[in-house]
């Protein structure tokens, strides 16, 4: 009986640790992520053209017209 009181005592005061076990490496990987997520866009960005010089060409044509 005692060590299941121990036990449990031992879970409530380790709570704290056991959250930072877990949310650490989550934010860490989230930040990581995140970052090369957006450097590849960037990548992808300049590689590949999307059209925005041709779309704002065309505004200036029919402002003209």
């Amino acid at each position: 009986m005692l060590r299941i009181i121990a036990i449990v005592l031992s879970v409530g005061l380790l709570q704290g640790c056991i959250h930072k076990v877990v949310t650490v490496p989550v934010k860490v990987a989230y930040k990581t992520t995140k970052g090369v997520v957006k450097g590849t866009a960037a990548v992808v960005g300049a590689v590949i053209p999307d059209g925005d010089d041709d779309d704002e060409d065309n505004k200036k044509n029919k402002q003209r017209d």
